[in-house]
């Protein structure tokens, strides 16, 4: 063969040889999680660590949250393209706002962790001792957006509270100060947290939501539709990967604070392990769950729970659940049971 006819063949051969490693590139993902480093976020850190997202074709750059009505607002913008939030900050918006592009591919947590909380102390013991108190929040906090569904439920005034919007840093310090009456949150974060600066669990006063009839389902991976359809791959590797690190830390939950601990050392292995099994068991491993499967949701519950949002919020529009949940792109279901 020529000199003249062999270079061309030569540059074909390498530019064919070379067409699979192009076809198969990562594909970048920016996650963003609910909120800061700590023990509910462990499984998503172990997962990464571990090299189940880079398993699945995906290199993603995974970032703390600023709570759960903030995810949303950050997707819908583009700055990520799927986060892990409580699913009813986006409910509120999806109904308020027809036209935004949210959907939630999977929910992780069947149970909702929405309380107000506060101390013994403060002597308010039912939803009514609220009357006349400050309730201290970030204004992106999902208890303090759906309190409008716990005043309803609980028949009480939204004029009769007053608000202290705070950094999420400060929620729990403004309450163990007296600087306010009580907070809204997740019980997770609450709880914990109030732990952790020394409040015994006899001193607290803990309202969930769910236990005055407001009955919603919670945390949930979010993305757009038009994200997802573009990256179905990407979507369910996400999703495969996400819920491999969730069964990875209910098996091992030590190696999940591990994961946490050497992405955060500032974090406390207790209460961080505590509070991760407090959302793992109360929230996510319900009887309906550990029957079915991870996010095999009932979708008149869901129906239920959207409309426990939108009459919340007087919102008379009908939402249907189809444009809340899509649920194509979950990995098997056989991928998604609870070991027994």
């Amino acid at each position: 063969m020529n000199r003249a006819l062999r270079a061309p063949l030569l540059a074909l051969a390498l530019s064919t040889t070379a067409l699979p490693a192009l076809a198969q590139a990562p594909t970048p993902v920016r996650f963003s999680l609910d909120w800061a480093f700590q023990g509910p976020q462990a499984p998503f850190l172990l997962a990464v660590e571990r090299g189940y997202f880079a398993q699945e074709g995906i290199n993603v750059t995974m970032d703390r949250g600023f709570g759960s009505g903030d995810v949303p607002l950050k997707i819908r913008a583009g700055t990520y393209d799927i986060g892990f939030a409580d699913i009813n900050p986006t409910i509120r918006l999806k109904a308020q706002e027809p036209g935004v592009d949210l959907i939630a591919v999977a929910i992780l947590y069947d149970a909702s962790p929405l309380a107000v909380m506060t101390l013994r102390r403060q002597n308010i013991t039912r939803p009514a001792d609220l009357v006349g108190k400050t309730l201290a929040a970030p204004e992106v906090d999902a208890g303090r957006q759906l309190f409008p569904a716990f005043a309803r439920a609980t028949g009480l005034a939204l004029d009769s509270v007053r608000w202290m919007t705070v950094t999420p840093q400060l929620r729990e310090t403004m309450l163990v100060q007296g600087q306010a009456n009580a907070i809204t949150g997740f019980t997770t974060s609450g709880i914990l947290s109030l732990r952790a600066a020394g409040v015994a669990d006899a001193d607290m006063v803990t309202m969930r939501y769910q236990d005055f009839g407001v009955a919603l389902l919670s945390s949930s991976i979010l993305t757009t539709r038009a994200w997802a359809e573009a990256n179905p791959r990407a979507v369910t590797g996400t999703l495969r990967a996400v819920i491999k690190g969730h069964l990875d830390a209910i098996a091992n939950p030590d190696a999940a604070i591990a994961a946490l601990v050497r992405r955060d050392p500032l974090a406390d292995p207790r209460i961080e392990k505590d509070r991760m099994l407090m959302s793992i068991n109360e929230l996510m491993l319900t009887p309906h769950v550990r029957s079915t499967g991870i996010s095999e949701v009932d979708t008149t519950r869901l129906q239920a729970a959207i409309d426990t949002v939108r009459t919340s919020f007087n919102i008379e529009r009908p939402l249907p659940a189809a444009d809340i949940y899509d649920p194509k792109f979950l990995p098997p279901v056989a991928e998604r049971r609870i070991p027994r």
